[in-house]
């Protein structure tokens, strides 16, 4: 028998009846679902978001069931696999992740949808444990305190430099983000880091000429 009949045999082989018993995918779906439900607490819990998305959550615990079944058929035969490589490549997700954090929880529930798939229960159990100690001692650690982003509207023949040197000489960080100058009025924009917020407001309002100062919290990334 020549090569090209072997491998030809092998694959007709592979397309004939899977392995795969009622009961071992009973078992795989059970377990895992345990630890999509498992995830999806933990993703309750979490959550950072003032409006929590209930149906991320769900999508999350039917990602690990839909990946767990893709193994299985993988596992039941090579052209299945093959077949199931080229059908989901052409598959595009377009929502927007909105925080980073989620994305570690889509690949959390996909990682044990795989894991749980090739029936290992173990590494699945003992890494989701494993996982979720981190992420709460990470979020247990104190965070920086987010810089402030200050708006302040003065008159147009305001010093500029004496401005300046109060913001600097009240902050711990400053830095001029925009600048808007004109016969009437002027604007300025900062990034900015205090110690005492309310303190610090005061004394810009008593600056002649200011209009009003405004303290706002900054969305971007904390200053270092």
């Amino acid at each position: 028998m020549s090569t090209k009949d072997i491998i030809k045999n092998s694959f007709i082989n592979q397309i004939a009846a899977s392995d795969v018993s009622a009961t071992s995918i009973i078992m795989v779906m059970l377990i895992t679902a345990v630890l999509a439900l498992y995830i999806f607490c933990v993703y309750r819990i979490m959550c950072r978001r003032a409006f929590y998305s209930k149906t991320f959550a769900v999508t999350l615990v039917i990602v690990s069931l839909v990946t767990a079944l893709i193994i299985l058929a993988i596992q039941s035969s090579v052209v299945i696999s093959l077949g199931m490589v080229g059908a989901l490549s052409i598959v595009r997700f377009r929502t927007a992740i909105k925080d980073p954090l989620d994305i570690a929880f889509i690949f959390w529930s996909i990682s044990v949808g795989i894991i749980c798939g090739a029936h290992l229960y173990n590494v699945a159990v003992i890494g989701s444990i494993f996982v979720t100690i981190i992420m709460v001692a990470i979020q247990m650690v104190p965070g920086l305190k987010p810089a402030l982003l200050l708006v302040i509207n003065a008159k147009g023949d305001t010093s500029l430099k004496d401005i300046e040197s109060l913001i600097q000489s009240e902050t711990t960080y400053y830095k001029v983000k925009s600048r808007s100058i004109n016969a009437s009025e002027l604007d300025i924009i900062a990034e900015i880091r205090t110690k005492d917020e309310q303190d610090f407001i005061q004394k810009l309002s008593k600056v002649e000429g200011i209009n009003n100062a405004t303290l706002m919290l900054h969305d971007g990334e904390v200053i270092c």
